[in-house]
């Protein structure tokens, strides 16, 4: 019974969670293996309006996220703050993510992270605590894709840690 409860938090959310007038406060991450270039190829979906009040609360970020005035300046903010609050185990090991860069998808900033030299994955450790400072109720989910098998974690702030095993 509680695994189909996760499964339909799994499909429910990401489907309700991106509208324009949020009422939910969900991130989705998306991690994948990319086997011939052995990196783990990561996805994080954050509302705009959260991720700007987040910025301008803990780096004085001043202009509107969209108006790409500060292109270099705006991502320097988004890599520093993810930095902080995700944190990715592979096998064992806590590795560090390039971030690569970032777009916007109507309400949500999607940021494009990447771990290199992965040749194998037997198990993901995610932390993730994207922002908790700001709402009590933010749920972050995650979603795996390792050797075509999916595996999903839900993490809320007091449980911002989850481990999948392949």
């Amino acid at each position: 019974m509680k695994i189909q409860k996760i499964i339909l938090l799994c499909i429910a959310i990401p489907l309700l969670a991106f509208t324009s007038a949020h009422k939910f406060y969900v991130s989705v991450m998306n991690i994948e293996h990319n086997t011939s270039e052995k990196t783990l190829q990561i996805t994080t979906r954050i509302f705009i309006d959260d991720f700007q009040h987040v910025l301008n609360e803990r780096y004085d970020l001043k202009e509107e996220l969209t108006t790409e005035k500060e292109t270099k300046v705006v991502e320097g903010m988004m890599q520093k703050y993810l930095t902080k609050k995700i944190k990715i185990w592979v096998n064992g090991g806590l590795r560090s993510f390039n971030f690569l860069g970032k777009k916007y998808e109507e309400d949500v900033a999607v940021c494009y992270l990447e771990i290199e030299a992965v040749d194998i994955v037997n198990s993901l450790e995610i932390e993730n605590r994207v922002l908790y400072e700001i709402e009590d109720d933010q749920q972050n989910l995650v979603h795996a894709k390792v050797n075509n098998t999916r595996k999903s974690l839900l993490l809320v702030k007091e449980n911002d840690k989850g481990l999948l095993k392949f």
